[in-house]
């Protein structure tokens, strides 16, 4: 009995406490929903970077936050404070972030696009150099065959 009691006692105790979360209050300086989707698509092919080339961007020291944050005349603690008040606002950051997924999807298929029409023209050349090897060999084969074939007939005195 006092178990359960006690259960309910700290279960009671985690509700009343978790129910002091405030909403922030909408920062001043808000950055805008269109230079935020920006903001963020530039973060995330930045951050894909960094995982890719780690090494090369830490040898240069080039720190792509900071980068980024300047590229858009933004500072970090208003960064900060617009993160934390769209994260609030969960409907309007959900369609930030799908804004996002959006417009890289589009950019990966883009390149996915150019990268196939690369192929597709590499083949092209591969397939083009192998018929000249080939049309080159079988020329070469033919003046050998009629020299052969000259040297085996019998000469008539």
């Amino acid at each position: 009995m006092l178990k359960r009691i006690s259960i309910i006692l700290v279960l009671g105790i985690l509700i009343l406490a978790c129910d002091g979360i405030n909403k922030p209050k909408k920062p001043d300086n808000l950055i805008s929903e269109a230079q935020m989707t920006d903001l963020l698509y530039d973060l995330y092919v930045v951050n894909a970077a960094k995982g890719v080339n780690r090494s090369t961007l830490e040898k240069n020291d080039f720190d792509p936050e900071f980068y980024i944050l300047k590229k858009h005349n933004i500072d970090s603690t208003r960064f900060a404070e617009s993160n934390t008040y769209y994260t609030f606002e969960t409907e309007t950051y959900k369609a930030i972030v799908d804004e996002v997924k959006e417009r890289l999807k589009s950019e990966k298929q883009h390149f996915e696009d150019i990268r196939e029409i690369e192929v597709d023209s590499i083949k092209q050349v591969r397939d083009s150099i192998a018929k000249v090897k080939k049309t080159t060999k079988d020329s070469i084969r033919k003046t050998f065959d009629k020299t052969a074939l000259k040297k085996m007939k019998p000469n008539n005195p």
